[in-house]
């Protein structure tokens, strides 16, 4: 199963990781740490360094539950200091293709009030998966011209992974998001794309990201810049 939440940072490290590595009727945990944490492109963590970990519960029918948790921050003095995500769905192959569809709720500090949640869905064939996360709703509070309703905001992807020698695996994804969310939730305007290209082993990972912003936002979030990124993690079984 493939949780579609974060490319590629900490994701690589956390919520990915223990998605994707979940076996039936098992419950795993798993721990992380990045240079940076991106999310569709964007630091969550004002470039600098983040830890995470969670729980996952798989069972053979294809339902799974979990829980992550990982440091964020936006700005000097915001009042973001975590974000906790809890998610839940169903995972299964049929035709030959692999299907993922579920649900993702994103709990961060209450002072911040910006608590939101989405549904999500994937298939995948061979090395190539194609996904969609949907904005369900949001305790943020709409501004001008900002309308943060059930399908508001979307964001489209496409990834492709493959190992290319000796358990050392080659990712490559991009994504597309639409809507005014992302410009109340990090500053950037409510289209861009991101794309990142990475390589990974034995826990280990490297990669390089980038979009197709310009200089906006504040100053030390670089969301113009291309970033590099290093991470470990690991899971393990209760």
């Amino acid at each position: 199963m493939n949780i579609s939440k974060k490319y590629l940072s900490i994701a690589t490290a956390g919520l990915m990781l223990s998605a994707g590595s979940v076996q039936a009727d098992e419950l795993t945990a798993n721990a992380g740490a990045s240079s940076n944490y991106l999310w569709r492109g964007l630091t969550q963590s004002v470039n600098e360094a983040a830890v995470s970990g969670g729980i996952d519960y798989a069972t053979d029918s294809g339902f799974y539950i979990g829980t992550w948790a990982s440091n964020v921050s936006y700005a000097a003095g915001d009042t973001f200091s975590y974000e906790h995500d809890v998610y839940g769905g169903y995972a299964f192959e049929a035709g030959g293709l692999s299907y993922d569809i579920g649900y993702l709720y994103y709990n961060y500090d209450e002072e911040a009030e910006f608590d939101f949640s989405e549904i999500y869905g994937s298939v995948g064939i061979g090395a190539f998966t194609l996904g969609v996360n949907v904005l369900v709703d949001t305790e943020a509070e709409e501004g001008v011209g900002q309308d943060f309703g059930f399908g508001e905001a979307y964001y489209l992807y496409a990834d492709y992974a493959t190992d290319i020698r000796d358990g050392l695996e080659l990712g490559v994804h991009v994504g597309y998001h639409e809507g005014d969310f992302s410009e109340a939730f990090n500053g950037v305007p409510g289209a861009y794309v991101d794309y990142n290209v990475s390589l990974s082993k034995n826990g280990f990972m490297f990669m390089i990201s980038a979009t197709n912003l310009d200089d906006v936002g504040p100053d030390n979030l670089d969301n113009d810049a291309i970033k590099f990124v290093v991470g470990y993690s690991t899971d393990f079984e209760l």
